[in-house]
């Protein structure tokens, strides 16, 4: 397994108390642009190919099992829903995108939200597109990451289900993928390599979200 992120003792009991005390809760779903948050406050997001393990990973992350509602059925979460880390900041868990097997209509209404999502928010500071470390980027992966490209938001890549593979394969994956995304302008260089079944790089997670926020930049060196 890839080595996680080292972090001092200040900031690993900064990043319990955020993430594992009682201090994230669900704010709202929102199925449609008008249900969109109007907030200053910083956001973070979640993307990724249906079934891609975004509930599982925001339940890893916050140490709590039925936060976000994770399903093995690719598709089900239809709604982008919001969650707030002390009301400093805010976290989005987005449907799946590139679901094939619901009928077109839903599928388009799906992707159409995420897409009006992702193009107007001045207050999302990061998107975090979550990728099946047993597939790899796709070439829906690469639409999204044009996109992003082009209305100029940042977005970090995570490999999820890590101990789905080897450690040569998942060496093999973090090193074509750095080189997969070169061509791409938005893109964090950093690749997160995560377990949410064995609760592995999850800090290397929580510090790029909690580098949002004021607090926490104090005690770091955010990048």
């Amino acid at each position: 397994m890839l080595q996680d992120i080292e972090l001092t003792a200040v900031q690993k009991d900064f990043l319990n108390k955020l993430f594992l005390g009682q201090r994230v809760s669900f704010v709202r779903g929102v199925a449609d642009y008008d249900g969109f948050l109007d907030t200053p406050q910083p956001e973070i997001c979640f993307a990724g190919r249906s079934n891609v393990g975004k509930s599982s990973l925001i339940n890893a992350l916050t140490g709590r099992s039925g936060l976000a509602r994770a399903s093995n059925t690719p598709g089900r979460t239809q709604e982008l829903n919001y969650f707030t880390l002390d009301g400093d900041l805010f976290m989005v868990d987005l449907p799946g995108y590139g679901f094939a097997e619901a009928p077109k209509a839903k599928v388009d209404a799906w992707n159409g939200l995420i897409r009006d999502y992702l193009r107007g928010r001045p207050q999302l500071r990061r998107i975090f597109i979550l990728i099946d470390s047993r597939h790899g980027l796709k070439k829906i992966d690469q639409e999204i990451f044009t996109m992003l490209d082009k209305v100029g938001v940042t977005y970090q890549i995570v490999l999820t289900k890590s101990d789905k593979i080897s450690d040569k394969a998942l060496s093999d994956l973090v090193e074509k993928t750095s080189q997969e995304i070169k061509k791409f302008i938005a893109v964090h260089p950093r690749i997160l390599v995560t377990s949410s079944e064995k609760k592995l790089g999850l800090d290397g997670v929580r510090h790029e979200i909690a580098c949002f926020m004021n607090d926490y930049k104090q005690l770091s060196d955010c990048e």
